[in-house]
């Protein structure tokens, strides 16, 4: 997800966009434990996505 897309979301979706984000990615390191994932870059891809959501979240708690 870049990060203009992030920015169009609302806090509301964010929030649970990133609570669903986050879930994924624990599911793609176990799954990457068990046994090698066929693609192992989408863990990054994922991470740095919920690192881009973390950021908007962060940027409009301190503009209220």
């Amino acid at each position: 997800m870049k990060i203009k897309e992030v920015r169009e979301l609302d806090t509301k979706d964010l929030e649970e966009r990133l609570q669903t984000e986050i879930a994924k990615y624990n599911q793609l390191k176990f799954n990457h434990s068990v046994s090698p994932l066929e693609n192992p870059s989408e863990i990054r891809a994922t991470r740095r996505s919920i690192a881009r959501m973390k950021t908007v979240l962060r940027e409009r708690e301190l503009n209220k």
